[in-house]
């Protein structure tokens, strides 16, 4: 299984994070993370979506292998961008990490067009701290999907599924915990 993996608009693959869930994703496949031409160039800025899918789509050209099974998986933007190149490429599921259902701002919209458009089953995998995809914006658009949806809520997790030091103390779990319960969410979904 090809597990093609995507980072966030912030950093890139080589960050720690993506690094961590790389190695955490490889136990189930063959996991490929890749840079965006903008953070390859060493720009802050990503590039506009149309441009962002190209690079995804090219990736997956280059590493998709005959009769393998394809998983997109991504971080916040990448997980956006996947979703929308799903729209046009055979896959057969997608993995969203911090899913940015809405912008920083309260009053950023719901991005929601990609996701009722999908058809391909897809894992949201949310903290219930994440400014940018609450979970009740979350539940409602995935009341309205066709493609079937699942979702893994990280207790006290942020946009990064971080918990809380809180959490930790209350529940004597820890972020290893909460990683490993989610990493066993991704791999019951991938389950052919």
């Amino acid at each position: 299984m090809l597990i093609l993996f995507a980072h966030g608009a912030g950093k890139g693959s080589d960050s720690d994070w993506m690094q961590a869930w790389a190695t955490r994703l490889g136990t189930l496949g063959r996991v490929v993370p890749f840079d965006y031409p903008y953070m390859a160039k060493g720009r802050r800025a990503p590039d506009r979506l149309p441009k962002l899918i190209e690079a995804h789509r090219e990736r997956l050209a280059a590493e998709r292998r005959e009769g393998e099974r394809v998983v997109l998986a991504g971080k916040s933007m990448g997980s956006r961008v996947g979703c929308h190149l799903a729209l046009e490429e055979s896959v057969d599921a997608l993995v969203c990490l911090g899913y940015p259902l809405v912008g920083i701002s309260k009053k950023s919209p719901v991005r929601d067009e990609v996701l009722l458009a999908l058809r391909t089953p897809i894992l949201f995998v949310q903290g219930t701290r994440d400014r940018m995809c609450p979970l009740d914006r979350l539940d409602d658009v995935r009341g309205r999907m066709t493609a079937p949806s699942s979702l893994h809520v990280v207790e006290a997790g942020d946009h990064s599924l971080r918990v809380t030091k809180t959490w930790q103390k209350q529940t004597g779990g820890t972020q290893a915990d909460a990683d490993d319960a989610a990493l066993a969410a991704i791999t019951a979904f991938l389950k052919p």
